[in-house]
Parts: C-alpha cells; structure tokens; sequence
C-alpha cells in the first residue's frame, strides 16, 4: 500500500511538471568574494516572479535555485549592504534594488551593476545567456554552464573575472566617502555617467548602425572580452545552450577580485549586516530549495538593458 502511495506521487509530480513546461534548469551561485553579497533575482517582463528576489550570501557559500522553464531574468550582487536598526530598513552601496528589505520583490538593480541575463527554452529551444556591463560593474562575475547537449549552441563559459574598479576612469567612478583614498567600489557605464544618446544608443544613435563601441566601453570590452560592453554587442557577448545548468560565480578567484571592499558603514545607528552573517554562518553552507514548477514565457532582450 505504501508502495502503491509513492508510485501515484511521483507520477502526479512528473505529470504537473510536463503540463507546466517541462524540467527545470539549475543555477547554482557561488560567493567566492571575502565578504558578504546579497544577489538580487529579477523576472523578465511577462515571467512569473519567482518565490525568492532576493538572499544573502555568505564568503564561500553556495545557494542552489531551481528555475523553471521558459524564465527569463537577471541576477546581480548587491554589496556594502546594512540594516537600519531602528527602521529595519536595508540599503546596499551597490546594486541596490530600492525595495528597502532583502527581497528586491520586482525591483531591478540600481546601475551600476554586473548582471547575469538568461533567457531558458527561447528561439529553438535554446537557452541564451550573458554577462553585461551595459548597466556599469560592481563585482566580478561569471556563467559557466554545466552539462548540455553536445555539439548544440555555442555553450561556453563567459563573463567579466577582471577587477574593473581598479581600473575605471576617474569620470566614471563610484566611490564613498569612508572609502580610503578614493576606492572605487563600482564603476558607471558612459550612459549612465553621461546620459547621452551616443553612449545610451538612444534617439539617432538608437540602431545597431548609428551607436558604436565608445572609448569607455572599449576600456570594459578589453578587460572583459566575452561580456557586453553596450547596448549592441551582441556579437560576441551573447552564447545558447541547450539543456544545461549554470554555474554563476561573484568573485571567481583570483586575489584582486576576491578583496574586500574598502567601505565600512561607520554610522551608529545602522547594523552591519555583513559582519553579522559572517559570524552567524559557517564558510560552507550551502542551501538548496525549489522554486517550483511555474509558468513562465519567454522573453527577449537579453544583454540590451531593455528589463
């Protein structure tokens, strides 16, 4: 009879899945960094949100997710975060979503950010991937699929491993002031520093034609040559894959990416959140969970900013 009790759920749980879209794809994502990131999930447009936006994540901790098929969204870092003890409410330096809590709950990173865009189950049942800096960097970052099928798509590992906050230019950025001489701790893109069409591919620059690679994102394009660099750098930036999980990593370890950041929130009446989950946690934890089997569409404009 038990027998007879297991085999008929399982065989609802294959069923639901199959009518809802088929199996799932596996991120895991892996904190690599010496410190504390919060990652951010956001939906694409016309996606079911999923049941977490939002965690933290721990030095040397790992988080599984199940996603469903046919999703499509981002996922970034939110670094530098605290909670105000008084209001309970949570900020981050970079990468911030606004929401005021860990859960980003529909909201996208504030720019700028280092983005992992997915399209899963898209044109010819492809997966398409990216890592952009459309949106400006903050953190290294990057996307190694995991199984697949051979011969299938261009399913390779891509991303942005270069420390680009030691390198960007003065005008680009983003420092705070209990940062010791200057740090940065992220670096804008010339769109969001600027806000011109020919950098932001707006207005005349609005075609493929009209808007080209400028000195700013060729500075982003040569430390990082398989990450978008604007708007229009499909060619080399976007990658497909076929039934593969991914492997999404902050920080994959080299010694300048994986270095603190030099902020620390000197403000009385805020708790550091970072200091406290690193105590609280083990370097190892790793949690898994599912986020179910959802209906979910695809959509595109991976790597395009166009979330």
């Amino acid at each position: 009879m038990g027998f007879t009790k297991v085999f008929y759920f399982i065989l609802i749980v294959v069923l639901y899945d199959l009518i809802n879209g088929g199996s799932s794809t596996t991120f895991t994502v892996v904190n690599q960094c010496n410190y504390t990131i919060w990652p951010g999930l956001l939906s694409g447009a016309g996606t079911a949100p999923l049941p977490t936006t939002g965690f933290s994540l721990n030095s040397s901790e790992s988080r599984l997710i199940s996603i469903p098929a046919s999703w499509s969204g981002r996922i970034w870092a939110r670094t530098l975060c605290t909670q105000n003890v008084t209001t309970g409410k949570f900020t981050c330096v970079t990468g911030d979503c606004g929401s005021s809590q860990i859960e980003c709950s529909g909201a996208g990173a504030i720019p700028p950010a280092t983005l992992a865009e997915f399209t899963l189950n898209g044109a010819g049942n492809l997966d398409f991937y990216d890592v952009s800096l459309v949106d400006g960097y903050n953190v290294p970052m990057t996307i190694v699929p995991q199984g697949g099928a051979t011969g299938v798509g261009n399913c390779t590992a891509t991303g942005c491993a270069a420390d680009l906050n030691g390198v960007c230019p003065d005008q680009l950025k983003v420092t705070v002031e209990e940062a010791e001489g200057g740090v940065a701790v992220a670096c804008k893109s010339a769109c969001e520093a600027f806000g011109t069409p020919e950098y932001c591919c707006s207005g005349a620059f609005g075609t493929p034609d009209t808007c080209k690679p400028s000195e700013y994102s060729g500075l982003f394009k040569k430390a990082c040559p398989t990450a978008y660099s604007y708007a229009y750098d499909d060619g080399t930036s976007t990658f497909t894959c076929s039934g593969a999980d991914y492997l999404i990593t902050f920080c994959p370890q080299s010694e300048e990416s994986a270095s603190a950041p030099a902020y620390r929130d000197p403000q009385p009446d805020t708790f550091n959140v970072s200091a406290a989950a690193s105590l609280a946690a083990s370097p190892t934890f790793s949690v898994a969970f599912s986020l179910g089997v959802l209906a979910a569409a695809a959509v595109s404009g991976v790597g395009s900013g166009t979330w």
